[in-house]
C-alpha cells in the first residue's frame, strides 16, 4: 500500500512540474533565445548540477549498461528537449503539453511491438480517438494563429515516440540501475554535444527582454534563471524521480504522468494570457478519453 501510494504521489508531482515547464521554456524564448540555445543551455545546467551532486553515481554503472545509459540520454532527453523548444516558436503551450498526451499511447504501441506488451481491441479505439483529439488541437491552433506554421505539432508527436521508446527500454534494460545513475549517466554524455551547440549558436548573457507577465507586471529576470530552474528541477530532479517510477510501477503508468500535465500547462498558459478556444477543450478531452479507454482494465 505504502509504495501504491508513493508512485501516485511522484505521479501528481512530476505533473505539476513538467506542466509548468512549458511555460518555463516560452520564458525563455521570449527572452531572447533560440530554441537551439535554450536547449543546449537546458542540458548544460542539469549536467552539471547531476555531476556535482552525485558524479560518483558514474563510477558504478557497469559497462555493459552504458549502451542503454546512452540511448535513453538520446531518446529521453536529447532529442525532445530540442524538439519541443523547436515546436514552441510555433505552438502555444498548452497545445505542445496536450500533444505530449500521446506518450502513454505511442508507450503502448512500441511495447506491443517491441518488447511483448498485450495489445487489445480497445486500445485501438483510445488510438484513434487520440488522433482525433490532436488533429483537432492542430485546426483550432492553426485558425486562431494563421501567421503560425503548425506543421511543428509534428516535432511534439516525434518527441512522443522517443519518449515511448525510452519508456520501453529502460524498464527491460535498466531495471536494475539506480534512477540517479540513470539521470546522471544521461547527462553526463550530453554535456559534450550541448556544449558543441552552444559554441555554434552563441548567447549574449547581458541580453534581458523586458516582457509582462499574465498579470501585467514587468518581468526583468534573466532568461537563463528560467533555464536553469527548467534544467536543475523540471530536467535533473524530474528524470531522476520519473526514472524511479518506471523501475516501482510499469512503462503504462509510468507514462500516464502525460495526462496530468495539459491541465497544469493550460492553467499557467491562461494566466500568461496564451489563450485557450473551446476547441482546444475539446480536443483534449477527446486526447484524454483515448487515453483513458487505452488504460482501462
Amino acid at each position: 500500500m505504502r509504495e501504491k501510494n508513493s508512485k501516485w504521489f511522484i505521479l501528481l508531482v512530476l505533473a505539476t512540474v513538467w506542466g509548468s515547464s512549458f511555460i518555463l521554456m516560452k520564458k525563455g524564448l521570449d527572452g531572447g533565445m533560440n530554441p537551439y540555445q535554450l536547449g543546449a543551455y537546458r542540458i548544460l545546467f542539469t549536467s552539471v548540477f547531476l555531476l556535482v551532486i552525485a558524479g560518483k553515481e558514474l563510477f558504478k554503472i557497469e559497462k555493459k549498461k552504458m549502451k542503454y545509459i546512452i540511448i535513453a540520454g538520446l531518446l529521453g532527453n536529447f532529442f525532445p528537449i530540442f524538439l519541443f523548444a523547436i515546436a514552441q516558436t510555433q505552438i502555444s503551450s498548452s497545445i505542445s503539453s496536450t500533444l505530449n498526451s500521446f506518450t502513454p499511447l505511442n508507450t503502448l504501441i512500441i511495447g506491443s511491438v517491441f518488447f511483448g506488451l498485450t495489445f487489445k481491441k480497445k486500445q485501438i479505439y483510445g488510438l484513434l480517438l487520440g488522433i482525433i483529439g490532436c488533429l483537432m488541437l492542430v485546426y483550432a491552433g492553426a485558425s486562431g494563429n494563421p501567421s503560425k506554421n503548425y506543421w511543428f505539432a509534428l516535432l511534439v508527436i516525434i518527441a512522443t515516440w522517443c519518449y515511448a521508446a525510452n519508456i520501453n527500454m529502460v524498464k527491460k534494460y535498466l531495471f536494475d540501475v539506480s534512477p540517479i545513475g540513470i539521470t546522471v549517466g544521461n547527462f553526463a554524455f550530453l554535456l559534450i554535444p550541448a556544449l558543441l551547440i552552444l559554441s555554434f549558436t552563441g548567447y549574449d548573457f547581458q541580453t534581458i527582454q523586458n516582457t509582462t507577465d499574465g498579470f501585467g507586471i514587468s518581468n526583468d529576470l534573466h532568461p537563463l534563471v528560467y533555464v536553469a530552474i527548467l534544467g536543475i528541477v523540471g530536467t535533473g530532479l524530474a528524470n531522476i524521480y520519473f526514472y524511479k517510477l518506471i523501475q516501482m510501477s510499469s512503462p503504462i503508468f509510468a507514462s500516464n504522468v502525460t495526462y496530468l500535465i495539459p491541465v497544469v500547462a493550460t492553467i499557467w498558459s491562461v494566466i500568461f494570457n496564451e489563450g485557450v478556444t473551446l476547441l482546444q477543450v475539446l480536443g483534449t478531452v477527446i486526447i484524454l478519453f483515448g487515453v483513458y479507454i487505452t488504460n482501462r482494465k
